[in-house]
């Protein structure tokens, strides 16, 4: 599954500054993976100690957006704890250790849809909530994906929906899309799917 080229240019560049301006007095970890979470003591650039909760940085997980042969848009309703509320999103997930971007957009690809693609094409990665997180994640385009039958986690509530793109982009447009990341990738894969035809 790896493909060196599945990179996008800007993947590489997510990169702590060479020179860092905040002192690292002392580190703690304060939940092990894969929710990892950090609290270290910080001396920062004018002088003053803080204490910083955060999740440590790196990548974390993947962002799919698959398209179908016949150019629909298959997303996500997904229940979420937090919110108390089912919501519609792209299908995503957790990159586990030792996966590359490829092998784990395929393995979350299966399971939340039962999809197998034809052509993979990388969008931009991104920082989703760089104030208190250090998480890394990677967005890629699904193309000619034919869809069989889901294999969720048992703790996942999700409900397969497949749309006709424009009714995808629709719903982005009109703010029903409330996911951040799954809001991005959509933005993200409008110019490629505008250059090749399906939109």
């Amino acid at each position: 599954m790896s493909d060196p080229d599945i990179r996008h240019r800007n993947w590489l560049n997510l990169l702590p500054d060479e020179i860092q301006p905040w002192q690292t007095l002392e580190s703690q970890q304060v939940l092990p993976p894969p929710r990892s979470m950090q609290r270290d003591r910080v001396l920062a650039h004018n002088g003053t100690e803080l204490e910083y909760v955060y999740r440590p940085r790196g990548p974390r997980a993947v962002f799919i957006l698959p398209i179908t042969a016949a150019g629909e848009a298959v997303l996500i309703r997904q229940y979420r704890y937090p919110l108390r509320a089912s919501i519609f999103e792209v299908v995503a997930g957790g990159m586990e250790e030792g996966e590359d971007v490829l092998e784990s957009a395929a393995r979350e690809l299966m399971e939340e849809v039962g999809g197998a693609a034809r052509e993979w094409l990388p969008l931009p990665a991104f920082y989703p909530q760089p104030s208190i997180s250090g998480v890394v994640f990677f967005p890629l385009l699904a193309l000619g994906v034919t869809l069989g039958e889901a294999q969720p986690e048992d703790s996942e509530l999700i409900e397969r929906t497949v749309l006709p793109l424009p009714e995808a982009y629709r719903r982005l447009e009109a703010g029903e899309i409330l996911d951040g990341p799954s809001s991005l990738t959509l933005f993200h894969a409008r110019r490629l799917l505008e250059t090749r035809g399906l939109l």
